[in-house]
């Protein structure tokens, strides 16, 4: 049996659909796995000894295309899915792109979410569920195997990296803080960033490694974080790949910083998080626990746990919103101000630092 798992989205749910992966593989030992995925995200799923082969779909290069080369592009990479012969295809997206691909290949049996596209779904041989209330995206991409009748057996998020940092000289212990996001509405104030900074450094006397995409935003938002710093962490923004940054993560004592694919891949190292939530719903993409089966993300927004994972959020009603919302709500610089809850962040990084194995 052949399958074809597909995710075209960012790097964060890419790597937050290994369950299904390693779960697949348990109910059919003897299948091949496939994963078609967005270019810039094989990195979460390369390494994984379940995946026998990666599709990547060049999204930029297709985007940046005019219309007769991005219909052959779109093609070429179509034909090399059908090529393969796969005998099931899983789309955990609700895009059409995936389906229609499926579809394209032969594949005679399709599990996919109901879409906007009424012609699209009925591609869709075997429905994934739909769900109500609060549930996390390792729960929603499992209920897939729910669409096939198959056993879940674990809900562990994985991520695999054999990079040699032994050039960095890293400390022994260390704590990895990720402060930036391509979103900068979702990062902390520079000052609280700072005071925690300072914190981890002057007062505990461990050392602090930052991690950053390597564009301008993000490097200038560091930079004005480090102004505002009394301590000299060190700085490794921009220079180390994603493979790198996940073996750096799993070194590392504890996280800490925003909501983004960092925190995700220090949650699948089982390494301590403490994230930062702002627009975002931590009931969906809260840092996963490896050794829970269920989410501890119950609740609409507010200060939440899941395991050795704490999530910081405004308890506002309007909290999840959009950018929008942000600015309809005039929270700008409010929503991602926790100078309120800086006593309580600080025990808990003491606390996780005094129960790190």
């Amino acid at each position: 049996m052949k399958i074809l798992v597909i995710k075209f989205r960012n790097i964060g749910d890419t790597l937050l659909a290994s369950p299904v992966v390693s779960n697949l593989k348990l109910n059919y030992p003897d299948a091949t796995i496939d994963f078609a995925l967005n270019s810039g995200c094989e990195a979460m799923i390369s390494g994984n000894p379940n995946i026998n082969k990666i599709h990547i779909y060049d999204r930029f290069k297709i985007k940046n295309s005019n219309f007769i080369d991005k219909i052959l592009l779109e093609l070429e990479f179509a034909k090399n899915i059908k090529k393969q012969n796969y005998d099931i295809a899983i789309n955990l997206t609700t895009g059409d792109r995936g389906i229609w691909i499926a579809k394209f290949a032969g594949i005679k049996k399709i599990v996919g979410m109901s879409g906007k596209n009424r012609l699209t779904n009925t591609f869709i041989t075997d429905k994934i569920p739909k769900f109500s209330d609060f549930k996390h995206i390792v729960d929603q991409n499992l209920d897939a195997l729910k669409a096939l009748n198959l056993e879940i057996f674990n809900k562990k998020v994985e991520v695999f990296s054999d990079e040699n940092l032994e050039f960095l000289n890293l400390p022994n212990k260390f704590i990895h803080i990720h402060a930036t996001s391509r979103w900068m509405f979702k990062c902390v104030n520079d000052d609280i960033m700072a005071n925690i900074i300072d914190f981890c450094e002057n007062d505990l006397n461990i050392k602090v490694v930052l991690t950053g995409d390597n564009n301008q935003n993000e490097l200038d938002k560091l930079k004005n974080i480090l102004s505002l710093c009394k301590a000299n962490p060190i700085n490794l923004a921009g220079k180390l790949n994603l493979k790198q940054v996940i073996k750096l993560s799993k070194l590392s004592s504890l996280y800490i910083g925003v909501d983004t694919a960092i925190m995700h891949i220090a949650a699948a190292n089982d390494t301590p998080c403490i994230a930062f939530f702002g627009p975002s719903g931590a009931y969906e993409w809260g840092p996963w626990d490896n050794w829970l089966l269920k989410s501890g993300y119950t609740k609409q927004n507010g200060i939440q746990t899941m395991g050795k994972h704490i999530v910081f959020q405004k308890d506002w009603e309007f909290v999840p919103c959009d950018k929008d919302g942000i600015i309809k709500h005039k929270v700008e610089n409010r929503l991602m101000d926790f100078s309120d809850e800086m006593n309580l962040i600080k025990q808990k990084i003491v606390f996780n630092l005094n129960n790190a194995i």
